[in-house]
């Protein structure tokens, strides 16, 4: 049944290992090759002997530890009791046959939640078994059947599985494959790795393949060919002989001695080191808050304490008015993280960042609602159910000294209390913040629920001003107080007020009666609006930073953040936007519509008459604003992780340690020339700390690297000197080893070689990683590299893998190597 695999014969050369790079081959056979420069190349078929390869990696993946260098099911720990269950579940009642469409979710290949999967390489890989044992097309198996096929897929015999991975490709079984043999397996990989632009260019790559395993053009290949070919996509990657030469020093050897039990505790001591020395901040921001409020709600209990309403009210009177200091308090503090232009100062020109964690603001604004929320609770809860009725109740004696405060008359009903100035604007004020508070969660504020856009949080915050106005009201006519000057709300508020008036009055005027001039658009298939603006004159921002956006086409009110993907020195401002929200969505719908263009830069008195041009949507700017990312700069080595269009502020670091770097390149040369620059602007700059860059992208979609392509070529351009070490992931790719990506991995390596360099994937000269990024490994090499340094980590992503990352810089945070997590969630 079929052709058995042969292996090409041949002295076998030696591999020469420098910094856990294939420097070449040494030997018999050898000839020497080229030093791969780039970490994240692929071996060359200049460099490379084709047999050889095939020779030497046929002996390193011969032994047992390394059968799952090919793989048809990701999870293999699954046994045949696991099968038989899901055989149960999924075999027709009547004949107790298994059908083909259902064949990969019972193997485990196909998500069981999904409905509809019919994954076209578990049919194909259903095919391909049953071609072997049987001469006749079925669609269905038993399980005895099923049995086999299990034993055989899981064979770990790599050459087992190589067999069973050609028979999907070699359709009549004769050893042979034609041009559309290839183009089919290329499709349905493809398909199967969502790899869109693979797919349709399925006839040009099987053409390539073609070209390069059958010279003679025979019109077939020998399977033969096809391993060799598959034996160079499988050779270990320079990171992976990285971390078996290295030797690691992130490993406690004083540990190591003790007990486990001491080790344990060891760990847990650690641990609790780390949490304090990344958390002191805040602790003792929300220690000092606490605080705060505990103070003010005594002060005020004790002193209605000692007041004669206490002897009719009793305890409620003095929860309700210690409540009622605290939301004093906190409604004036709540507006203080949200003055960001205020925040934005203070973080870049003091050094108050070192005791004040700044890139908490919208979270302690959150916690300062919270607090707000219970305040507002309490008070009116201790009023409306208790104040009031015992009031309603005292004896004439009781109420005598009430008097002054509620008049001669005694209250004869609860209406009284709530058609009063202080009744009806506490409850108006109470709805208004259940209100503002309710859609401000991450459900409406997301707009999950698809709200009317007047219900959205960007209008029902504005509800605030409303309350602010109801709140002092409130403050001024107290039942308990006559004097001005002890009726202390506006004496808490004034000073925020003011400075966020200030702060609103700076967005109004800095940039809001201009519209910046937009240079250059691309909308990309993937829903992403490439914008490239004018820098107006006097704006400066960090690497990191944000700002915010209008579109008065879409509203006139709302201003929505992204981040600046553009450096401090480029002359333009540029912002990647995803269209994720109904704002956004309108946003990138509008500029789809129109032609892309690419202006020169045009001075600030010049006006764009072009027919298209002037239909472009006015857009207004805000900021920039501080973010945590913006504090690499204290960092020698930073190690960047971006998921999707998280990636936004970290490219824009990535660029201006370029800029920097080219720079300093200059700076050199004119040096070597004697040339003096002491006049140059450009030479006054600060000195650049961070001196070595590992930057991770993990995005699901290949059409994503398309966002950043130009960046990427002028790593590969200007990088080579390995200031920065960029790891790109295709996360809808099945990971290396697995067979749904194996013929993927081929193609990689093919096309790398015969295109100089350029990747298939994301057709950029930085090879694409498949699957997600093995974090531990990352940290490892980080670590072992910067040993006794501090590493900053900065993310922006999806929350998911926050924990696991601050786990990771935890555990690698040993002695004095620290790893400083900075995150930033979307």
């Amino acid at each position: 049944m079929g052709s058995t695999i042969s292996r090409s014969s041949g002295g076998i050369g030696r591999y020469r290992y420098c910094n856990g790079q294939i420097d070449g081959l040494v030997g018999s056979g050898g000839g020497g090759g080229s030093h791969m420069n780039n970490n994240n190349s692929l071996p060359s078929s200049s460099s490379l002997s084709l047999s050889q390869v095939s020779e030497e990696l046929k002996r390193l993946t011969s032994t047992k530890s390394s059968y799952n260098g090919l793989r048809f099911i990701s999870n293999e720990k699954q046994g045949w009791d696991d099968i038989e269950k899901r055989f149960q579940k999924y075999a027709n009642i009547d004949d107790g046959l298994l059908h083909r469409s259902l064949f990969g979710k019972c193997i485990g290949m196909d998500d069981e939640e999904d409905k509809n999967p019919r994954s076209r390489f578990a049919m194909e890989l259903f095919d391909a078994l049953i071609a072997r044992k049987r001469s006749e097309n079925v669609s269905s198996i038993d399980k005895a059947e099923l049995r086999k096929f299990w034993d055989q897929i899981t064979d770990e015999s790599f050459d087992s599985r190589m067999q069973t991975f050609f028979d999907m490709v070699d359709k009549d079984i004769d050893g042979l494959i034609n041009k559309e043999d290839v183009k089919n397996i290329i499709e349905f990989s493809a398909s199967e790795n969502k790899l869109l632009n693979i797919y349709e260019h399925a006839e040009e790559y099987a053409t390539l393949i073609m070209e390069e395993l059958d010279p003679n053009k025979i019109g077939k290949i020998e399977l033969k060919k096809l391993e060799d070919l598959f034996h160079r996509s499988m050779a270990p990657s320079s990171r992976k002989v990285k971390e078996k030469l290295v030797e690691t020093t992130v490993e406690s050897n004083t540990i190591n001695r003790y007990h486990k039990r001491v080790k344990h505790l060891v760990n847990n001591i650690r641990r609790h080191n780390w949490i304090l020395e990344e958390n002191w901040r805040r602790i003792w921001v929300m220690g000092l808050w606490l605080a705060i409020c505990a103070c003010l709600f005594t002060w005020k209990f004790i002193q209605y304490r000692n007041r004669a309403v206490f002897e009719v009210m009793g305890y409620c009177v003095t929860t309700a008015k210690g409540a009622a200091e605290t939301l004093k308090f906190n409604m004036a503090l709540i507006l203080l993280p949200v003055c960001r232009n205020t925040i934005t100062l203070i973080r870049t020109e003091t050094k108050l960042g070192a005791l004040i964690p700044f890139n908490d603001n919208i979270e302690f604004h959150t916690v300062i609602a919270g607090g707000i929320a219970i305040g507002v609770g309490v008070h009116a809860l201790a009023h409306l159910t208790c104040d009031f009725p015992r009031l309603l109740h005292a004896t004439d004696e009781e109420y005598q000294p009430m008097a002054q405060f509620f008049g001669k008359e005694r209250p004869n009903n609860y209406w009284w209390f709530l058609k009063g100035t202080e009744g009806w604007t506490g409850l108006v004020m109470v709805v208004l913040m259940a209100i503002t508070f309710t859609l401000a969660q991450s459900w409406f504020r997301k707009n999950k629920s698809k709200l009317p856009k007047a219900l959205r949080l960007w209008y029902s915050h504005h509800l605030f001003v409303i309350v602010y106005v109801l709140f002092l009201v409130h403050g001024y006519y107290l039942y308990f107080i006559d004097k001005w000057y002890k009726k202390t709300t506006w004496m808490y508020v004034l000073v925020p007020i003011l400075l966020y008036v200030c702060e609103r009055s700076i967005r109004a005027f800095r940039y809001g009666f201009q519209a910046v001039k937009i240079l250059k658009f691309k909308v990309y298939p993937e829903n992403v609006l490439a914008l490239q603006m004018l820098k107006p004159r006097g704006f400066e921002y960090s690497s990191g930073q944000y700002i915010y956006l209008n579109c008065s086409a879409i509203s006139p009110f709302e201003w929505h953040p992204f981040s600046l993907t553009s450096a401090p020195d480029d002359d333009y401002l540029s912002v990647h936007i995803r269209g994720l929200g109904d704002w956004t969505k309108e946003l990138n719908s509008t500029f789809s519509k129109l032609p892309d263009i690419n202006l020169p830069p045009i001075s600030s008195n010049q006006s764009i008459v072009d027919g298209q041009v002037n239909k472009i949507p006015r857009l207004l700017i805000d900021g920039a604003y501080g973010a945590p990312a913006q504090d690499y700069k204290q960092y020698k080595v930073i190690l960047l992780i971006g998921g999707g269009i998280g990636v936004t502020p970290l490219m824009s670091i990535v660029k201006d340690v370029l800029n920097n770097r080219k720079q300093y390149k200059e700076d050199e040369k004119d040096l070597e020339k004697g040339i003096n620059n002491c006049n140059n602007k450009k030479k006054k700059r600060k000195p650049f700390a961070t001196k070595q860059v590992y930057f991770y992208w993990s995005t699901r979609d290949e059409g994503s690297f398309k966002w950043f392509k130009e960046v990427m070529d002028e790593i590969t351009e200007n990088g080579n000197d390995g200031v920065i070490e960029v790891h790109n992931y295709c996360t809808s790719v099945y990971e290396e080893g697995d067979a749904r990506s194996a013929f993927i991995s081929m193609l990689q390596t093919l096309y790398h070689a015969k295109n100089n360099g350029l990747d298939i994937v994301s057709n950029t000269a930085v090879k694409t990683n498949f699957g997600r990024p093995k974090w531990y490994n990352a940290f490892k090499n980080v670590a072992a590299k910067h040993a006794n340094q501090q590493i900053g980590v900065f993310y922006c992503g999806v929350a998911g893998p926050v924990r696991e990352l601050m786990n990771l810089c935890r555990e690698f945070s040993i002695r004095d190597t620290k790893f400083v997590f900075h995150k930033e969630n979307f």
